[in-house]
């Protein structure tokens, strides 16, 4: 977002700081200056970054209001700062003039005028009134001092039926002798009352289109803004002042009144960009009696646009709900302006004020007479949840036990915090001794609870303010009861060559499909972000697969990751929480004298599943019985810890390695760490170094393939002998043409070492040991090889 210092400081004529200083103090407020350039028009040009929270700041005068709060600056109104300079000034009177002889004033007069000529907040107008027109406090005060003054002000304007009166037309004054223009041709309905809260309509007649000149023109071409005329440059004009999104309509090709309704599945409506889109009944659209004017809060039609030929002029000003105006603009591809403003929730009480602004600019610049009063529809559910939420109760105590203590010493006191807020647009009104009942600003959905308006005092005082101090903490920092094992878990795995990575929480419904165990259950988002992210994850596996792939096709192509963090099971109503680990590798596989170059990755992750099961308790095991889908047939296996699984491995399919469009062999485990969490680590155990020399064994057999290692380990250690201190498999061969070793058979070389702490062994000793490994590995259907 572009803005630019010259804009701002006709809010703020009294601004005491150059255009840098600004820039600073802004951005160490949270309204960020990214960048600063020399304007055309004179100042600076200040390239802004605006989170997404403060909608309110994504314009001039919410720039201008965060710089008056923090010099404590009195902000002008948006009709006495914008001198325009155009062709058709309307005849503004003075406040003196609107009780003068000539006129006769009435409460709703007098309101009118100082929400829209002078700008001012419901409780600055109370103060107001009571000050200057206290007999009129009666007829719209309440005793409690509540402000009455809606109804009283349309039904004012629309008694009005003197011709030679001024007619007061949100903050503006237009002469008239014309008794008909003082009732407006136009009736709106709001069908749709959930999607559209307030919609305002003002009608202009005699206009003739033209360029916009003047301050606009000139403001324009420093912010880059492509002019396009008068009347389509006031309502960019509006947004860029205020924020607030307005549309103008030819009149004359509107049949009927305005209908703010849902579109009926399968209508076409032509857009301001030329294209022709279909609508569903989801969209909201802003129509006439007979057909869709444009789609609402995103983008105007084509039918109704205001051309050069254009002679009366319908001023649009509406409050959309965000959520509708999202769902439309992503549907069909349009971000616009408006769009990003309605989205993030705009100023229920900004239409009124803009209508006004953009009619005045338009009268300016193309001449034309205001037919009648603003028609002015709300809808009281909605305006009761953003214009007229509840007080807020606010405690000086509280803010200052948040905030602590600052530089100065002298800490934030009541008068600061009063004064930070009522700047912002807060109504304060004392409700005890360091007490306030706070009113929300309506341009400010984003305050919800006290916290807020203490961080909101923080804000402005500037965080830079408080003094470096931490808090007290007479506790203790107590570790977790599974810190230990996640420790050994990391420290294991980084050893052992591996990297951790960190990926979303979030998955697609068919990768949790394809990956996630159905009879645990997935999760779906009940407002996901997009199709690719609408599940919780129920396994790393996928992400794991998704990070190896992308470091492949970077060029990266040899990778080794893990990831331990939470996975999701269960339904929407019942989430089940665990922890999980994945684990990926590619690349670099190295034969050995046990395994072939095509088998190497596979016993490599093996290994490092092995390793970290090895540091829990329990006896490990491993076999290939149901394995997931994901893994390729015959190329998989299962971790056992005491018979429990705990782990699965194994290269992933052809069939999700084709999708991710994976050109060499990945393998990916994933271990259960929940398991692991809550098993006991193994206790180192110190033994003594045998001051004799061990003596090591080999035995070649053939074994049948269904003979796994863990039969021959285990037969081995069943013999009993204590000074057996290593059983290893040296070499495995297999022979494809059957010829040294038949087929379905394969050779392995067996090294036993022993070794005992006492004496030497004997020979004797060796040889009986020997025979009875001879005669177990036998048992177990072995041939001895010569």
């Amino acid at each position: 977002m572009n803005v630019l210092t010259k804009w701002l400081r006709s809010y703020l004529p009294e601004l005491p700081v150059d255009d840098r200083q600004l820039a600073e103090d802004l951005t160490l407020r949270g309204i960020a200056v990214e960048g600063e350039f020399e304007a055309s028009c004179g100042g600076a040009l200040y390239e802004m970054d605006i989170t997404t929270n403060r909608v309110d700041a994504m314009n001039h005068y919410g720039v201008a209001r965060e710089a008056a709060a923090i010099y404590d600056l009195k902000l002008m109104s948006l009709a006495d700062s914008q001198p325009m300079a155009g062709e058709h000034p309307p005849k503004v009177p003075s406040l003196e003039s609107l009780v003068g002889k000539s006129q006769t004033a009435t409460f709703a007069n007098v309101v009118e005028f100082f929400i829209q000529e002078r700008g001012l907040t419901t409780d600055e107008i109370y103060g107001e009134i009571l000050r200057n027109f206290p007999s009129l406090c009666g007829s719209g005060l309440t005793a409690s001092g509540e402000l009455q003054w809606a109804h009283d002000v349309r039904n004012s304007q629309q008694s009005l039926k003197n011709q030679q009166r001024a007619v007061l037309e949100n903050g503006r004054w237009y002469a008239t002798s014309n008794p008909k223009s003082l009732a407006s041709d136009v009736n709106v309905r709001i069908d749709a009352r959930e999607l559209c809260g307030r919609f305002t309509a003002r009608v202009i007649r005699g206009v003739k289109v033209v360029p916009s000149t003047g301050l606009m023109a000139e403001y324009f071409a420093a912010l880059g803004q492509k002019p396009i005329s008068a009347p389509v440059d006031a309502t960019n004009f509006g947004w860029l002042a205020m924020g607030q999104p307005t549309h103008v309509f030819d009149l004359d090709k509107i049949e009927g009144g305005i209908v703010v309704r849902r579109a009926k599945a399968g209508e076409k409506l032509r857009l301001l960009d030329g294209t022709e889109r279909v609508l569903v009944a989801d969209d909201l659209v802003v129509a006439d009696e007979v057909k869709a004017l444009g789609l609402a809060g995103v983008m105007g039609g084509w039918d109704s646009r205001v051309t050069e030929e254009t002679k009366n002029i319908l001023v649009e000003a509406a409050w959309f709900d965000p959520a509708p105006i999202r769902a439309s603009s992503r549907r069909h591809g349009l971000h616009t302006d408006a769009s990003h403003r309605y989205e993030r929730g705009a100023d229920f009480n900004g239409p009124p004020v803009a209508s006004a602004l953009v009619t005045r600019l338009v009268v300016e610049q193309c001449g034309g007479e205001v037919v009648g009063p603003l028609v002015d529809v709300i809808v009281p559910e909605v305006a009761a949840r953003t214009a007229n939420r509840k007080p807020i109760a606010l405690r000086v105590s509280e803010v200052q036990r948040h905030l602590g203590t600052t530089a100065d010493g002298l800490g934030v006191s009541a008068e600061v915090v009063e004064q930070y807020l009522r700047a912002l647009g807060c109504g304060m009104i004392a409700a005890g001794e360091g007490e306030y009942s706070v009113t929300l600003p309506s341009w400010r959905l984003d305050l919800e609870r006290e916290i807020d308006l203490v961080e909101e005092v923080a804000r402005v005082y500037g965080y830079n303010r408080f003094a470096d101090t931490l808090p007290a903490f007479a506790g203790e920092v107590v570790e977790q009861p599974h810190a230990g094992q996640e420790r050994v878990i990391r420290e294991t795995l980084r050893a052992l060559g591996y990297s951790e990575a960190v990926s979303s929480t979030f998955t697609s419904a068919e990768e949790a499909s394809s990956f996630g165990d159905a009879a645990a259950g997935v999760v779906a988002m009940g407002n996901p972000l997009s199709e690719e992210a609408g599940m919780l994850r129920p396994t790393l596996v996928p992400n794991m697969a998704a990070m190896l792939a992308q470091n492949l096709h970077r060029d990266v192509s040899v990778v080794r990751l893990f990831e331990m963090g939470t996975v999701f099971t269960g339904s929407a109503a019942e989430v089940k929480e665990e922890t999980g680990i994945a684990i990926g590798a590619t690349g670099a596989a190295v034969a050995t004298a046990l395994y072939k170059a095509e088998d190497a990755l596979f016993y490599e992750v093996k290994g490092a599943v092995e390793a970290l099961l090895a540091k829990f308790a329990g006896v490990v095991s491993f076999d290939g019985a149901s394995l997931p889908e994901w893994i390729e047939a015959g190329r998989g296996a299962r971790a056992l810890l005491d018979g429990k699984v705990v782990a699965v491995f194994g290269e992933l399919n052809a069939a999700e390695a084709q999708k991710r469009k994976l050109r060499q062999t990945c393998v990916l485990a994933e271990v259960k760490a929940q398991v692991l969490l809550g098993t006991a680590l193994k206790s180192p155990v110190a033994k003594d170094v045998s001051r004799f020399q061990a003596v090591e064994r080999d035995f070649s057999f053939v074994f049948p393939d269904a003979v796994r290692w863990a039969e021959i380990e285990a037969a081995l250690r069943g013999l009993g002998i204590a000074e057996m201190l290593r059983v290893t498999p040296v070499e495995i061969f297999r022979d494809a043409k059957g010829k040294a070793v038949a087929a379905g058979s394969y050779s392995c070389l067996v090294r036993v070492v022993l070794q005992s702490g006492e004496r030497t062994l004997t020979e004797e000793e060796l040889s009986g040991w020997s025979e009875k490994v001879v005669a177990a590995l036998t048992g177990l259907g072995g041939v001895q090889r010569a």
